[in-house]
């Protein structure tokens, strides 16, 4: 089973529930495997967007070649559209919408609350509460922006496909930094850009950084205590 995100920090609430954890020498920005409830799995992470999660799997698929890949999970954080959301909780899309397309996605079996629905997959962050609401017109509960990378994948491979997310801003929040100009040209964000950002504007900037911070702690606990408890 190999767990794509697209930030090492989004798996932080799942590695203290693994054992044998040990670094891989990938050619992705950080990769581990590693044994959970006495089963083998990969963590992966590449960086934002389709094109890095689909890089991250494709490389999953070689260098774990030896492995018996049994499924796909998209994991990681995710922006809430339905209001009701709110952070640190838990979503498992049933349906994943990109563009004019809607998959099918599997759940796993947890004791957990949970909350299940459909998921937006787009290449940019949802920046606004106008954006989240158009968004959420659509039928979505969250966005997010590595699950489109990895569909036509899963499709190809003909593996169980499971989306995962975990809620880390709101629907009726905005963004002050514009984290779309922080990215690169490969998708990724650029600290550099981040902390330019934060100099230009310090009042505004600064104190949402470390905001979300806070933030991607407390759902990164839920997120893996959640698929900590899951059955697949």
């Amino acid at each position: 089973m190999v767990f794509v995100a697209a930030e090492a920090r989004e798996f932080a609430g799942l590695l203290p529930f693994c054992g044998s954890v040990q670094k891989l020498d990938w050619p992705i920005a950080w990769a581990r495997s590693a044994e959970l409830k006495g089963r083998k799995i990969f963590l992966a992470a590449n960086g934002a967007g389709p094109r890095c999660a689909a890089e991250a799997i494709e490389v999953a698929r070689t260098e774990a070649r030896d492995e018996l890949m049994e499924s796909l999970v998209s994991t990681g954080f995710c922006g809430g559209l339905d209001p009701a959301l709110k952070v640190g909780d838990v979503f498992v899309a049933t349906r994943i919408q990109s563009g004019a397309e809607v998959s099918a996605a599997q759940a796993p079996q947890s004791a957990r609350r949970c909350v299940t629905g459909t998921l937006v997959s787009v290449d940019r962050v949802a920046q606004t509460t106008e954006e989240k609401r158009d968004l959420h017109s659509s039928g979505a509960a969250v966005v997010e922006m590595e699950a489109a990378g990895m569909l036509s994948r899963v499709r190809e491979w003909g593996m169980p496909f499971y989306c995962i997310r975990s809620v880390t801003d709101m629907a009726a929040e905005s963004f002050q930094i514009d984290l779309n100009a922080a990215r690169l040209a490969d998708g990724r964000f650029s600290t550099p850009r981040i902390l330019a950002a934060a100099i230009r504007r310090p009042m505004t900037v600064v104190p949402e950084l470390i905001e979300l911070r806070r933030r991607c702690v407390t759902a990164a606990r839920s997120l893996g205590e959640f698929i900590a408890d899951c059955s697949f």
